[in-house]
């Protein structure tokens, strides 16, 4: 039977329970497309770290509820830029951290669109289940960002230099298809099929060996995601410098006005 764990991190939009050794955490934003605010971010970057070492947790399951997995990060009102600050990235970063370093599987469930740090936080899970309509854009590019959440190293890491150029600095999004073609994302649910699809994935790794999932984890991460610290400081780094700059409040404020963004390199 499902219910709210007592070490869960609790904020509006986000919806934390546990049942048999699978804690699952549902973004719960579907008018916002499940827009990341930073109350959230730290709610679930606090839940995983409480994760590690605990034994009545087997498995964390993430998803969303609605059209989209997450479209990233809140961008709302007249001057959207002005709640973003330094620790915007670094919420971020940490979440996309508790993500890898836990100690038990980490299995994204990306039934719709994930995109900005939505798409940087499904890749950073261990394994993906994409429904059939679902989508990865990493589109920093749009409002004037470079990518964060490790999605330097992560992306390159799975599909090559040459595919996550043309993601980054194209902003291309790849359908679930593609991403699963190209070695982006572990599963491609079958049309129509997804909740069950997921749930067989995640029987299977309940089923699984704790311990030696755990060293696996440690293993395949130590060998293909050994630079994700630098990756991550490099892109604090760039972020923060980029939020000073008169491109990304145009970005962010076309972005809210739904129009196209006239950058000028300012």
């Amino acid at each position: 039977m499902s219910e709210v764990p007592a070490f869960a991190a609790q904020a509006p939009g986000v919806e934390i329970t546990l049942d048999a050794g699978l804690l699952r955490i549902t973004f719960d934003r579907p008018e916002t497309y499940n827009a990341l605010d930073a109350a959230i971010t730290e709610a679930c970057a606090v839940t995983l770290e409480r994760c590690y070492g605990r034994s009545d947790v087997r498995v964390v399951l993430l998803t969303g509820r609605g059209k989209a997995f997450s479209s990233g990060a809140a961008l709302v009102g007249d001057d959207p830029l002005a709640s973003f600050d330094d620790d915007a990235v670094t919420r971020a970063n940490r979440l996309v951290h508790a993500v890898v370093r836990l100690d038990k599987p980490v299995l994204a469930a990306v039934n719709g669109v994930a995109a900005g740090v939505g798409c940087s936080l499904a890749l950073a899970a261990d394994l993906q289940v994409a429904a059939a309509e679902a989508s990865f854009a990493l589109t920093f590019g749009r409002i004037g960002l470079m990518p964060d959440g490790g999605t330097t190293t992560t992306v390159a890491a799975a599909i090559g230099r040459a595919r996550a150029m043309r993601m980054t600095l194209l902003a291309e999004p790849l359908t679930a298809t593609e991403a699963y073609d190209a070695g982006l994302v572990s599963h491609l649910a079958p049309a129509g099929g997804f909740a069950p699809y997921v749930d067989e994935v995640t029987a299977r790794l309940l089923a699984g060996a704790p311990l030696a999932q755990t060293a696996t984890k440690r293993a395949v991460n130590a060998a293909t995601l050994h630079q994700l610290d630098a990756a991550l400081d490099r892109e604090n780094l760039g972020q923060v410098a980029l939020f000073r700059t008169a491109d990304t409040r145009e970005g962010m404020t076309a972005f809210v006005e739904k129009r196209r963004p006239v950058f000028r390199g300012e």
